[in-house]
């Protein structure tokens, strides 16, 4: 049996890297400061940070790109249009604040990208008691964004959909007695009743 050559081919389906890694990886301070931040925001590894970082890094770059432009004072209407864009996209991502403009783009940390995160929207509405449950409940198809379920941790919450996120209506988390659920934290008033605070 004669056996042929198969030249082996990229898969064309499948995504490229969309992160870039640290130019100095083993710097201590560098190391310490991932690790308080994949601690803080329950991130699964590295490689969920550095995908953070890369996307400020890109949206940094077009700032400076359309700073330089808008420096020159020769700025045409399909610069003023990519400006806008830019700035309201990142309105919109509830990133930037409802009054920031092009030059706070360069003050973004990769916190304003990981406070965007479902998981993190998620432990901030008391959802869950922790960034690990957090990350348990939407992996196992507990959570829904305006009533669609989300199995993705990593995904971002735009600034409309923050109130539309809450427990899968076929979930048994629904439920208010199911035991996995976090306590309601409680606020007594001036009358010494208890009040549930839903955040």
């Amino acid at each position: 049996m004669k056996l042929e050559r198969v030249e082996l081919m990229g898969y064309p389906g499948k995504c490229k890297k969309q992160y870039e890694t640290p130019r100095y990886p083993w710097q201590h301070e560098k190391l310490e400061e991932d690790a308080n931040l994949i601690k803080r925001y329950g991130l699964r590894n590295k490689r969920e940070l550095w995908k953070a970082e890369s996307t400020l890094r890109t949206y940094r770059r077009e700032a400076r790109e359309l700073l330089a432009i808008r420096a020159s004072g020769m700025v045409s209407e399909s610069a003023k249009r990519e400006i806008g864009n830019l700035v309201d996209s990142l309105k919109r991502k509830g990133i930037l604040n409802i009054d920031g403009e092009l030059e706070d783009i360069l003050a973004l940390t990769v916190e304003d990208f990981l406070n965007r995160r479902l998981q993190t929207i998620v432990t901030q509405k008391n959802l869950a008691s922790s960034m690990r449950q957090s990350r348990q409940f939407i992996v196992h198809g507990h959570i829904a964004v305006d009533g669609r379920r989300v199995t993705i941790p990593s995904f971002m919450v735009k600034r409309g959909q923050e109130s539309g996120v809450d427990y899968y209506v076929r979930s048994p988390i629904t439920d208010e007695m199911h035991p996995v659920r976090p306590a309601m934290s409680v606020e007594v008033t001036a009358e010494g009743e208890g009040v549930n605070v839903d955040e």
